[in-house]
């Protein structure tokens, strides 16, 4: 996949978890918020040339993109997300923590994919 995949991938995954938490279906919705998070990444990593293929690359993805910008709440929004991945195997996320976490990766996800299509040459 190239980013513009990616980038289209994590839209559709942001907008289906939104759909599987209005439902009530918080696994669903925690496993699809993680994908948009790592979608949005990989298309950050491919466009910068970085490596991304596995869990502890995406780490560094995170610590890579936070240099870059000087924001540093990305690394600690991606610790969110990390717990909502969790949270799909063991469903022990709940009330203002999950709502946290939420919050984080979404934001996390939106901001990801701003900096893919402000990147030069997107």
């Amino acid at each position: 996949m190239q980013p513009a995949d990616h980038i289209l991938t994590a839209e559709e995954f942001l907008h289906r978890s939104q759909q599987e938490f209005a439902a009530g279906d918080e696994l669903q919705a925690s496993e699809k918020l993680w994908g948009a998070v790592s979608h949005a990444l990989i298309a950050a990593a491919q466009q910068r040339g970085w490596k991304h293929g596995s869990h502890a690359r995406m780490r560094e993805v995170v610590r890579g993109l936070a240099d870059e910008t000087g924001e540093r709440w990305l690394r600690e929004a991606f610790q969110g997300a990390e717990r909502l991945h969790a949270n799909y195997y063991h469903g022990n996320l709940t009330g203002q923590s999950q709502l946290n976490d939420v919050s984080q990766a979404r934001r996390l996800t939106l901001r990801a994919l701003e900096l893919v299509r402000g990147y030069p040459g997107q």
